[in-house]
């Protein structure tokens, strides 16, 4: 039986302090984050929530904490995953993790350079919110808030909760109706965001970012990974799809910023491949949350300090 999967916190995940804990306990996270440099380290451990709220701050530091994280999870734990995935950001987490980027170092100027672009489109408009309720009940409602502007569903997160993102006035009427009709049992929340991530309105961010991936090449992963872009995994995306893998990954990581997150999709897809256990790396427990709402009979641990990390490596050892 397959053992344990790595999934990777995402943006929206970071707090003020992450990783000075596991900086002080792991050599291997210590050694990540110098490789990261004195100013991201800062962001890390020192900056307040205002400024780790900024795209550009938060992408690389996030990153950098997941990969950390990782690394002192792989001190404690010698036997490989069984699969990656990471939540939009934390995808190139999953990628590095599995291979298919060739170094942090490789990783850390892609997630700079995606940061910059998001960034860029963030500032021109949109709007996200947590949709809480029945997916069938809130993708109903995003259709009658839509009206002639962008409006859609884009993080498939769990069975009772999808964000949806686009035009600010279509989030506006999509939270109206939800509070129009309580007996909707929809409750929307609006996130505290820079722009609709994941939805058409980043479509010039994705253009841009086209350009600066001329610069990358991209492996074959060596391990698993689960796709935002389909919920699946790699091998299944890449037996589909046309070109090299060199052109295949920087497909995928196009069509991610524009294109919606299945995560729910993701944790039943490792379910199904018989995965029985699964860690979060990074800041946070989010998706620790989302995959016991989704599939509570796998075991969902995380690793983001001291504490965590130890229980963590215990947990599956013990398992």
């Amino acid at each position: 039986m397959k053992h344990y999967a790595v999934i990777f916190a995402g943006q929206g995940a970071q707090k003020p302090g992450m990783g000075k804990s596991l900086y002080e306990a792991s050599p291997a996270a210590q050694e990540i984050f110098e490789r990261a440099g004195e100013a991201i380290m800062h962001d890390c451990f020192h900056a307040d929530a205002e400024r780790l709220k900024t795209t550009e701050v938060t992408q690389p530091a996030v990153y950098t904490m997941d990969m950390a994280a990782y690394a002192a999870l792989r001190e404690g734990i010698t036997e490989e995953p069984s699969g990656f995935a990471g939540f939009s950001l934390g995808e190139y987490a999953a990628f590095t993790a599995a291979g298919a980027i060739g170094s942090f170092e490789e990783g850390l100027a892609l997630v700079k350079a995606r940061s910059l672009v998001m960034k860029e489109a963030g500032e021109r408009s949109g709007a996200m919110a947590a949709g809480m309720g029945e997916r069938e009940v809130v993708l109903s409602l995003v259709g009658k808030a839509r009206g002639d502007d962008v409006l859609e569903a884009v993080n498939y997160n769990s069975p009772l909760q999808t964000v949806v993102a686009g035009d600010a006035r279509a989030v506006e009427r999509f939270a109206s109706l939800a509070a129009a009709d309580r007996g909707l049992g929809v409750k929307a929340i609006p996130l505290p965001v820079s722009g609709a991530f994941h939805s058409p309105l980043m479509k010039a961010a994705a253009d841009a970012f086209a350009e600066e991936l001329e610069k990358y090449s991209f492996s074959e992963p060596a391990l698993p990974v689960y796709l935002n872009v389909t919920g699946g995994p790699y091998e299944e995306y890449s037996a589909a799809a046309v070109g090299t893998t060199n052109a295949k990954i920087k497909a995928i990581m196009v069509c991610q910023i524009y294109n919606p997150v299945f995560w729910q999709q993701t944790i039943e897809a490792m379910k199904e491949d018989g995965i029985r256990t699964v860690i979060e790396a990074g800041p946070g427990k989010t998706l620790t949350g989302f995959v016991k709402k989704t599939a509570p009979e796998m075991a969902a641990l995380h690793a983001e300090d001291a504490e965590s990390l130890a229980k963590t490596i215990n947990s599956v050892k013990g398992g």
